[in-house]
């Protein structure tokens, strides 16, 4: 006898298949046979939905290849169950899906803390403790959030957490609605409240501390994340979800990052700029570099040098490291700095301006200093002293000859 494939078939797709392609089969035969579409497909919907209920699930695939339908009936060896954690056709065909099934095998949600670390931190690396508050299962009733033997299955749900109405709007057309029991909130379970946990008063879970250690590598980047695996908060049939720390650099007076390199701004004095300079600087990892410049070269403002191997670790490599850049600012002196006598002695040291030849006498001007705000006032009363002129009558008349 050949195996039997009809639910196959009802979805358009082959024995072998996929979990993702009965799924996508049973959505494409769903919104093409759902009763608000096609009303006369009310038999062939139903057929369809059965179909995918059964295959959906492993198990009872698995039964159906070796027994086919006779085998997941309700009621034969390892057939269907009301306590099956299927969801609803409908919900899958419209997205969603309802709250209260079985969670087995599911896991819980993955909780980020951001962790504040300085430059220092992410080039020489560290070690922070951070305390954390999470659920973890009851240690006095295991979980179950009641004494032992006080906790009785649903009598109206059955367990499963879920109540499921069905109505039949136009002959042979059925539709399904599946809403939380209300009489259990979806927990498939009822206990009386003489019998809840005094540890949990029945929430299953109780709060504890923990303190995870973060290591901090060197090289490791602002927006870098460290996942501790099942750290997470626990409840009964969920696997504990991660905590993700998320490094949050802080900002550093002197040194900017970017990727391997360290940037920063050195200001010098005119007189350095000009004659050579010797300046300190103070490293992320605590020591003392002397950035000389030849006597006599010239630093101009804006200019830029960088230092081999003087940046950021490499993250996992940490004997490799970027440069450290450095642009140059000068601080020009003060009007006032050199006494007046002074300035023709000081005028010697510099290279002589070559002068355009002219046969005119120029005329000797004074400069002063610019303000772009008092610049544009002025600029304003100008033009509405001009448009005052226009507005004139005079303005407006012509010289005539007679």
């Amino acid at each position: 006898m050949g195996k039997e494939t009809r639910y196959y078939d009802l979805l358009g797709v082959r024995p072998t298949a996929s979990s993702d392609e009965i799924k996508r089969g049973f959505r494409r035969m769903a919104l093409k046979y759902h009763p608000d579409k096609n009303p006369d497909a009310g038999e062939k919907f139903k057929q369809i939905s059965k179909a995918y209920e059964v295959l959906a699930d492993n198990q009872k695939r698995a039964l159906y290849d070796r027994g086919g339908e006779s085998a997941v009936k309700p009621g034969s060896a390892g057939g269907g169950c009301p306590n099956s954690a299927m969801p609803s056709v409908f919900d899958l065909v419209f997205g969603r899906r309802a709250r209260a099934y079985s969670q087995s095998g599911r896991r819980g949600k993955t909780v980020a803390h951001h962790l504040p670390v300085s430059l220092e931190d992410l080039c020489n690396g560290t070690t922070r403790k951070l305390s954390l508050q999470k659920n973890i299962i009851c240690p006095k009733c295991k979980g179950c959030g009641a004494r032992q033997g006080a906790v009785d299955k649903c009598a109206k749900c059955h367990g499963i957490g879920v109540e499921e109405q069905i109505f039949e709007h136009l002959p042979g057309v059925v539709h399904s609605i599946r809403t939380v029991c209300t009489e259990c909130q979806g927990q498939g379970e009822c206990v009386k409240p003489q019998d809840l946990c005094h540890v949990c008063n029945g929430r299953k879970v109780t709060r504890q501390k923990k303190i995870l250690t973060v290591h901090i590598d060197k090289g490791m980047k602002g927006g870098q994340k460290i996942i501790f695996h099942g750290e997470g908060d626990q409840a009964p049939g969920l696997e504990p979800g991660d905590v993700v720390i998320v490094l949050e650099q802080k900002a550093h007076p002197v040194f900017q990052r970017k990727g391997h390199n360290l940037i920063m701004k050195l200001e010098i004095e005119l007189a350095d700029a000009l004659c050579g300079c010797k300046q300190r600087i103070r490293t992320l990892d605590g020591r003392t570099l002397l950035v000389a410049s030849q006597p006599g070269y010239v630093i101009k403002p804006g200019d830029v040098k960088y230092i081999l191997n003087e940046g950021m670790p490499v993250y996992r490599s940490p004997f490799e490291k970027g440069n450290l850049i450095i642009q140059f600012q000068v601080r020009f002196p003060e009007p006032g700095w050199i006494p007046m006598e002074n300035l023709q002695q000081l005028h010697t040291l510099f290279p002589s301006p070559t002068e355009p030849i002219t046969n005119k006498v120029p005329e000797e001007v004074s400069l002063s200093d610019f303000n772009p705000h008092e610049n544009q006032k002025q600029r304003c009363r100008r033009e509405v002293y001009d448009e005052d002129e226009e507005d004139q009558p005079w303005s407006q008349v012509q010289c005539q000859t007679s």
